[in-house]
Formats: C-alpha cells, sequence, structure tokens
C-alpha cells in the first residue's frame, strides 16, 4: 500500500515535516489519526481553504481518519500568524453560528459517517479551563523566549500595533488542542498552512512533555498563482465556498480561468484525478489546454457544490462560450466523460426586475454595480469607459446610458464585464 505522505509530496502538498523517517514509519503503521484546525472567523469556507481540506480528504481516501477541528475557542482570540494587525474580535454567539456552518461545508468533502472522521469543536475542552490550574500545568512548559522566535510572533512584534497579550496565549492554546486530541484520540498528527510551523513544533513539544510520547507535523506551502497573487483571491473578491457568495457557475468560472501554468499543479492539488492521467496532460498546449482546464473547472465545481451544479455550470458555460468536445483519452477517469448535458441557463448569476422596473430605464453603469459586475459605482463607470461593459453582447459607450425595456430580449437581458463575467437579468413579468 502507497504511502500517504509520498502521496502528498507527489501532488503538492508539503512544505514542510517533522521528523520525516520516523513520520513515514508512523504512516506506514495501519490507520492513524490528523488533524487540521478551521478558523471560524466567517460562516463559508474559500478556495484558499482548499488545500488543508482536500488534504484531510486525501488521508480519509488513504485509510487514515481525520479530525477537523472548528476552532469554537480560539476562534475568541484570533491567530496573529499572517497578520500584521489584530483580529476583530467576535461574539461566542458569531462565533458559534459560523461553527456550525463551517461543519455543514467540510461534510461536502470529507465522510463523518461512523466516525470515519471526526468533527469536533475546540470549545468542548478550552471553555472548560481554569486559568491558574491552565498556567500551573501547561503554561510551565513554554519558554517566551523561544515562542517570540516564531514567525507569527516576530512579525507582530515588530509592527506598529505590536502583539496583544490575548494573542500572545493563541500558540499554547493551539498547542494544548494538541494535546488533547492526542490523549482523547490518540491523534499524532498535526497538519496546517506555512505559516502553523511554529504552533505545530509548540503542541509536538507539548505532548512529548506531558505524555512522554512522540507526535509529528505537516506543514503545506502557501500556494499562489504563477502571476504572483493569492490563491482564491479575485477582482470580484474572495471566491467563496458557500453557493450563495459565489454561484457554482461563478466557481466553475474561476477555475477554468487558471493560467496555462497552473493547470497541471491545480489538477494534482484540487481534484482526486489519478495523478499519472494529470502528469500526462502536461505537454498539452493551446485548444487542447483548455479542455483540460473545463475538467479541471468541472471536477472542482463537482467536489465542493455536487455532480448536478458542475454540470449545468459546465452547460451554462458552453451557451455562453461554445460547446466543447472533450475526447476520452484526456483525464479519463472524469466524471465529466460519464455525464448527459442538458443546457441550464439557471446556472448563470441572475437578477430578477419586473417589467416597470424598465420602463423609465436604469442607468448602465447602476446595472452593473446592482448585479454584482462592479464592486461600486465608480468601479462600473471605469469598466464601460474602458471598453468592457456588455448588454445583448453590444458594448456600451457610454456609463450613464439609460437601460430600458427595449434591451428585453427571450424575456431578459444579458450583461457582461471583461470576457468572462456573465449576468442574466429576468423580467419575471416579461411577456
Amino acid at each position: 500500500m502507497i504511502n500517504i505522505l509520498d502521496v502528498l509530496k507527489q501532488r503538492g502538498f508539503i512544505d514542510k515535516t517533522t521528523h520525516d523517517k520516523e513520520l513515514f514509519e508512523y504512516l506506514n503503521n495501519g490507520q492513524t489519526t490528523c488533524y487540521i484546525g478551521f478558523d471560524p472567523t466567517a460562516s463559508s469556507l474559500h478556495v484558499g481553504s482548499l488545500i488543508p481540506i482536500m488534504a484531510l480528504s486525501q488521508m480519509q481516501r488513504h485509510g487514515h481518519r481525520p479530525i477537523a477541528l472548528v476552532g469554537g475557542g480560539t476562534g475568541l482570540i484570533g491567530d496573529p500568524s499572517g497578520k500584521t494587525e489584530m483580529r476583530t474580535m467576535l461574539t461566542v454567539e458569531k462565533v458559534n453560528e459560523n461553527a456550525d456552518a463551517l461543519k455543514v461545508q467540510l461534510s461536502r468533502f470529507i465522510d463523518f459517517t461512523d466516525d470515519k472522521a471526526l468533527l469536533l469543536n475546540n470549545a468542548d475542552w478550552l471553555g472548560q479551563l481554569e486559568y491558574i490550574p491552565f498556567l500551573r500545568d501547561v503554561g510551565r512548559h513554554f519558554s517566551v523566549n523561544r515562542m517570540i522566535k516564531a514567525e507569527s510572533y516576530k512579525t507582530r512584534l515588530e509592527s506598529d500595533e505590536g502583539l496583544s497579550f490575548i494573542e500572545f496565549n493563541y500558540m499554547v492554546l493551539q498547542a494544548y488542542d494538541f494535546y488533547e486530541l492526542e490523549n482523547r484520540y490518540n491523534c499524532c498528527l498535526q497538519m496546517g498552512g506555512s505559516d502553523q510551523w511554529g504552533n505545530i513544533v509548540a503542541g509536538i513539544d507539548l505532548i512529548r512533555r506531558m505524555s512522554q510520547k512522540s507526535a509529528y507535523g505537516i506543514t503545506f506551502p502557501l500556494i499562489t498563482t504563477s502571476t504572483g497573487s493569492k490563491m482564491g483571491k479575485t477582482a470580484a473578491g474572495a471566491v467563496w465556498l458557500d453557493p450563495v457568495r459565489t454561484s457554482p457557475y461563478e466557481y466553475f468560472q474561476f477555475w477554468v480561468n487558471t493560467d496555462d501554468r497552473d493547470v497541471v499543479r491545480f489538477l494534482a492539488l484540487f481534484t482526486f484525478l489519478p495523478i499519472k492521467e494529470i502528469l500526462a496532460v502536461k505537454a498539452l498546449l493551446d485548444q487542447e489546454l483548455n479542455l483540460v482546464k473545463s475538467i479541471l473547472a468541472f471536477e472542482t465545481t463537482r467536489i465542493t457544490h455536487g455532480l448536478k451544479e458542475a454540470q449545468n455550470a459546465y452547460c451554462a458555460a458552453c451557451k455562453m462560450f461554445g460547446e466543447r468536445v472533450i475526447p476520452k483519452n484526456i483525464l479519463p477517469a472524469s466524471a465529466i466523460h460519464q455525464s448527459s448535458f442538458k443546457s441550464d441557463e439557471k446556472s448563470l448569476p441572475q437578477t430578477i426586475l419586473t417589467f416597470q422596473d424598465l420602463q423609465n430605464g436604469i442607468p448602465a453603469f447602476k446595472l452593473f454595480k446592482m448585479t454584482g459586475l462592479a464592486g461600486s459605482n465608480s468601479e462600473a463607470r471605469r469598466l464601460i469607459k474602458q471598453g468592457g461593459a456588455y448588454v445583448n453582447g453590444v458594448r456600451l459607450n457610454s456609463f450613464d446610458q439609460n437601460i430600458t425595456d427595449k434591451e428585453i430580449e427571450d424575456k431578459g437581458i444579458l450583461l457582461r464585464s471583461g470576457k468572462k463575467r456573465f449576468h442574466k437579468i429576468i423580467i419575471k413579468d416579461a411577456k
């Protein structure tokens, strides 16, 4: 049986590991339990969270038991890692509300039935701690000298705002999480982003000191695109896993627009397609590579939103940009080859207006702001002035051009921003 460590390395998940030889042997000895923490600062995860999610899913697919730990307790403190200023403090009610939403999202990627994986909330034990006993029993194992050398603390200490005392406790609490999970569930492996290295090592050290047991850590690289931009960030903002915030069609289009240089890397990280098939498309160029991007978009959308939504998004894209015939020898394991497609225009982002709404007309820039094709009125004006805005395929020449009922075609109006962002205005009482 192939070692999951080799799988993760081959697919590009590994940045650093602790105790390389011992970790390999640990993962070779049957089922192990591992965990990753998720910060409940929002009610949805985004594309930037996919690396840890997919890593847990890969662990499960190779016979191990993952724990997804929602930080209901640590979320009240705020992780200073990667931040130059203190995070906004959330209420207990908001953290709990976000934690419940994240549990639902994670269930799409990981099978939690019959204890095949565990969904836990660290508020269950952190909320019960008593301050003085915690300082005596746990805090005494931490060296302040070592803590302030951690990159997450070092950056904040050098910033204008500095590091608050409440955030300084974060490393101790995350280390204690690892100790609790090892003690309760025999979880000896923690994984996380590269900015979590110091916190993970602190947990390993705490387990060694308090339980006299070995524990291990894996960190993932910070994923950026070939252009150097942060993964999951677009001109329109974050790409969310919540279909209300980012529709399945918009999600599909995000992946279709992947830079040519990132396609193979993203297939390895964000799909479950066999690595041999992925490596086989390395040499493809131009039109064939565009077909590979369609498969990347289809597979990522299928994993996040389900097969039906992936099919709908693919059909909507074909309607906008033309049919695509994908040969079955390109990534043959993809579910796209076994799918039957029926056009579903509802997959396009839509706004419903009435015939009366348009009788007096709506200035074009306001319509583009209203539908989310521009983030603000000024951004919409710039888009139109630069020639990037279209109504029913016709370029707009004036930002204050009135869009009226005369533009209605087939009971709607099709707006486009740039080459690839579409929005359908549906006129519910159009004849």
